[in-house]
């Protein structure tokens, strides 16, 4: 089942001799459960591109389906984005970002209770994100007590809470040593498999995404090869 098509999707800033092309012509189709990574220089498009996944940034051209939904044909199509964000979106980020006045517990209740998410059912919902991303003796704490990798591992508890289609990582393992970093994308990996969800990662590290489905490299906008990696990653870190 299809999670995301992108469709000869173009991002422009600027004009005339100003313009830059962050995004030029990229299509592609992500389905439940896929865990790709998108890979390139810095400068090459990868955050753009993910922006404008996400719903935050508007494209300049092409089209954007998401969760069978026509979000963008070289313009909004008038669907409610802030609500899709919302609820069928998950974000985890290179810095946790975690609202540091909050208890782990209250973090990840938050977005329940952005989308009127509340009670016992809610509760329950934090509890069970909580001890699968194996902080649950955490709860009470404030995010300035926890490690890194705990850290890492209740954002994407947070990212996690309304049960969404597709989350996006932006060099969630920048900040970590290899050996925490790897335990964060084993967990996004068993997401993926077990809730089918789909993933996208933006990475530096070949290291860290062995075993994902697609690598789509990224240079001057453009998507310029693809590396299925379910058998061998064929590329070293530097590419």
């Amino acid at each position: 089942m299809e999670a995301l098509r992108l469709a000869n999707l173009g991002k422009v800033f600027g004009s005339g001799h100003l313009e830059v092309r962050a995004l030029d012509d990229v299509s592609l189709v992500i389905n439940a459960g896929d865990l790709v990574a998108l890979m390139g220089p810095s400068g090459s498009g990868k955050t753009t591109l993910l922006l404008c996944v996400s719903l935050i940034l508007e494209p300049t051209a092409g089209t954007v389906v998401f969760d069978g939904e026509t979000i963008y044909q070289n313009g909004w199509t008038g669907v409610d984005v802030r609500r899709l964000r919302r609820e069928k979106i998950g974000f985890v980020f290179q810095s946790a970002n975690l609202i540091p006045f909050l208890t782990v517990r209250e973090n990840v209740l938050f977005p329940l209770d952005l989308v009127g998410r509340k009670g016992a059912a809610a509760e329950r919902r934090v509890t069970e994100l909580l001890e699968y991303m194996e902080v649950a003796e955490r709860a009470h704490y404030l995010p300035a007590l926890l490690s890194g990798g705990e850290q890492q591992r209740v954002a994407v508890a947070r990212a996690l809470a309304n049960r969404p289609k597709l989350i996006l990582a932006d060099e969630p393992t920048a900040s970590l040593d290899t050996v925490r970093g790897k335990k964060v994308m084993e967990m996004l990996k068993q997401i993926a498999r077990e809730n089918q969800t789909a993933v996208i990662t933006v990475t530096h590290d070949a290291r860290m995404i062995e075993g994902f489905d697609h690598v789509y490299h990224l240079k001057d906008g453009r998507l310029n090869n693809m590396v299925s990696s379910r058998y061998s990653i064929l590329f070293s870190t530097d590419h």
